[in-house]
C-alpha cells in the first residue's frame, strides 16, 4: 500500500492553508533595477519574487509609460518563472485604471497585483470589482496595511478571498501617526521595541494565519548593514511569525532567504520525524523521548516545505530522497508544494 502524502494525511479539506510563495518579495522601480532583479531572479531560481513598481516608482505625471516599461518586461525573457508581480496605484489614483489594464494585458500576465494604501475592505473590494471588470477575476492580490483603517480591519481583509498575501507598510504606518510614534521605529532596532508598531506586526501575523494567508514582513532600509538585516529577518521569522519579507535592494536577497531557511538540525529532525510518522500510518509515535501526533507532524511537515521553498542553486538543499518523495510532479498533494519552487 503506498503510504499517505502528508499534505493528504495531515491537513482536513477546507482547512486554510498558506500558498506556498517565495520567502523574500523583492521590490525595484527604476528600470536598470528592473531588469537586474530579473536576472538576479533567473541565475537564483524564483526562491524570491520580484514586485516591479508602478507606485513609488512611477515618475509624477508619467505613469503610463512606466506602465508600459513594466507590461514588458512582464512580457520579456527575464520574466521566465512567472513569479513577477506589480504594485500598481492607490485606488482613487486617476491613472489606477489605466495602468492597471496596461499590465493585465502583458502578454505574461503578473503572478500578483499589490493594492497600496488600502483603508479597510471597502476600498479592496472596490478594487477587487475593477480588475474584475477588466477580464482578470482569478489574479491574486497582496494588500499594504499602512493605514489606520487597514489595521482595524485586518481579520476581514485577510479573510477576503482574493487576497493571498498581506504586507506590514513599516514607513506609512508611522507617518499616519503623526509625530507621536518616533523616527527610530522605522529603522532596524526600533522598529521591534515601539509598542504600537510591535502591535501592528502582531495582529497582521496572527491574521493572516487564521485565514490562510501569507504575512509579509516590512522592509528593513538599512541595505550596507547585512548584520542588521539578518537580525531583522530572523526576528521576523521566529519571533513574529512571518513567513515572507520585503528586499528594497538586491544585496538584501539572499540574507533574507537564508534567515527564513530552516538549520540543518531542523530539517534532519524534521525528516526524521516525517519518515517515522508516515511508517506508522501518521499514528502517534515516540521520537528521542519525545512523543508526537498530527499536531506536531503538521508543524514539521511545513518546516519541509518551507526548506523546499528556500532551496536554490549554491544554497542549502533538501536530499535528494526527501525532494523525490514529496516534491516531485505527480506525488499526492504536492501541486501546491512544489508551485513556484526551483
Amino acid at each position: 500500500m503506498n503510504p499517505l502524502h502528508p499534505r493528504t494525511a495531515l491537513f482536513d479539506a477546507g482547512e486554510p492553508t498558506q500558498s506556498a510563495l517565495p520567502v523574500c518579495d523583492h521590490y525595484c522601480g527604476i528600470e536598470a533595477r528592473m531588469r537586474k532583479s530579473l536576472d538576479l531572479q533567473a541565475e537564483l531560481g524564483p526562491v524570491f519574487d520580484v514586485t516591479l513598481d508602478a507606485e513609488d516608482g512611477a515618475p509624477v505625471g508619467g505613469e503610463i509609460e512606466h506602465a508600459l516599461l513594466i507590461a514588458a518586461l512582464l512580457a520579456s525573457d527575464g520574466n521566465r518563472f512567472g513569479r513577477v508581480g506589480v504594485r500598481v496605484l492607490p485606488l482613487d489614483h486617476p491613472r489606477f485604471a489605466e495602468v492597471v489594464q496596461i499590465v493585465l494585458q502583458a502578454a505574461k500576465p503578473p503572478a500578483y497585483l499589490m493594492l497600496p494604501k488600502p483603508r479597510g475592505v471597502a476600498d479592496v473590494a472596490r478594487a477587487a470589482e475593477a480588475i474584475d471588470a477588466l477580464g482578470s477575476a482569478a489574479i491574486p492580490l497582496h494588500a499594504l496595511i499602512e493605514t489606520h483603517g487597514a489595521l482595524h480591519e485586518v481579520h476581514a481583509l485577510a479573510a477576503h478571498p482574493r487576497i493571498e498575501s498581506l504586507s506590514f507598510g513599516l514607513m506609512d504606518f508611522v507617518s499616519a501617526h503623526r509625530g507621536a510614534i518616533p523616527a527610530s521605529a522605522m529603522g532596524v532596532k526600533g522598529q521591534f521595541e515601539h509598542p504600537l508598531v510591535v502591535r501592528a506586526k502582531l495582529e497582521i501575523a496572527a491574521a493572516c494565519h487564521a485565514h490562510g494567508k501569507t504575512p509579509s514582513h516590512c522592509v528593513v532600509t538599512e541595505f550596507k548593514h547585512a548584520s542588521a538585516l539578518m537580525d531583522a529577518a530572523g526576528q521576523a521569522a521566529r519571533r513574529f511569525g512571518y513567513t515572507r519579507m520585503w528586499s528594497i535592494h538586491p544585496a538584501q536577497i539572499r540574507p533574507i532567504v537564508e534567515a527564513f531557511t530552516p538549520t540543518v538540525a531542523e530539517v534532519d529532525q524534521a525528516i526524521e520525524i516525517i519518515a517515522a510518522a508516515q511508517a506508522a500510518e501518521w499514528a502517534p509515535i515516540q521520537h528521542h523521548d519525545t512523543l508526537h501526533d498530527r499536531a506536531s507532524y503538521r508543524y514539521y511537515w511545513q518546516l519541509l516545505e518551507r526548506a523546499h521553498r528556500t532551496s536554490y542553486a549554491g544554497g542549502p538543499q533538501l536530499p535528494a530522497e526527501v525532494r523525490e518523495a514529496f516534491f516531485t510532479e505527480g506525488r499526492s498533494g504536492t501541486t501546491a508544494a512544489t508551485s513556484g519552487n526551483v
